[in-house]
């Protein structure tokens, strides 16, 4: 048994992760791929318990991006019902673990009934700081941001802002992302190697691992070994190391 304990390295204060392989894992199977979107909230539900337990402070999972809406009307379906029920189901946990839930993204796009679900959870859990698990849902981050630059327009049309003075800060309080904090740590499960339009802005600097499971395999094991691997990592953020700096 190896002696790691992520609990006790240095931790990443938020991890993203994409979640990727629900279709394929079904396909493999011989089963539909809706079988592989209600095997993946099974373990978006193990991950996020697991990522409480090793005091992980902010925890995004891309649920639903703004492309997928292309995928077919079952399927879309599917995941939105899942959605709504997961958000339902997880609240009494939410609020025993203290888990505040947020979204992200147009969430006018989907069904009144998941939006439901979604709010209330949210609303329920507002006051919750244990933890924030964040669900990216008909999101995209070159539309999310789109939509600040122009809200960034409309304020020096008006004159409320000098675009001369614009800075980073002004941008990230238009975008939908704009209650978190950067990325330490980006997880890609199912082997693919590709950040998809996920926090784009905000992985400016994040650590990329990929993991070759597919996400309805993913447990509290595979996040551990993504938070051993980034307690190897060597963050400079642009800048030198001191070794290299006196060299």
């Amino acid at each position: 048994m190896s002696s790691f304990d992520p609990r006790c390295a240095r931790r990443p204060r938020h991890v993203a992760i994409i979640m990727d392989g629900n279709g394929r894992w079904a396909t493999e199977r011989s089963q539909h791929r809706c079988f592989g979107h209600v095997e993946g909230i099974r373990a978006a539900t193990r991950t996020y318990q697991a990522a409480w337990e090793l005091g992980i402070r902010h925890l995004t999972l891309y649920a639903f991006s703004t492309a997928n809406f292309d995928r077919p009307a079952d399927e879309v379906a599917t995941i939105m019902q899942l959605l709504a029920e997961y958000a339902r189901r997880q609240r009494s946990d939410f609020l025993a673990r203290g888990i505040r839930l947020e979204v992200v993204g147009d969430l006018g796009r989907a069904p009144p009934a998941t939006r439901e679900q979604l709010v209330a959870t949210a609303a329920a859990t507002a006051d919750q700081d244990a933890m924030v698990l964040t669900l990216a849902i008909a999101y995209g981050a070159r539309e999310d941001i789109v939509t600040a630059v122009r809200a960034l327009s409309t304020e020096a049309r008006d004159g409320r802002i000098d675009p001369a003075r614009i800075e980073m800060d002004d941008v990230r309080r238009h975008m939908w992302t704009r209650r978190m904090p950067d990325v330490d740590l980006m997880i890609r499960t199912g082997g693919e190697q590709r950040l998809s339009d996920f926090l784009l802005f905000e992985s400016a600097y994040s650590e990329l691992y990929f993991d070759a499971a597919m996400w309805p395999d993913f447990e509290g094991r595979h996040l551990e070994a993504a938070l051993k691997w980034y307690a190897t990592r060597e963050r400079r953020f642009g800048n030198v190391v001191a070794a290299e700096s006196a060299a």
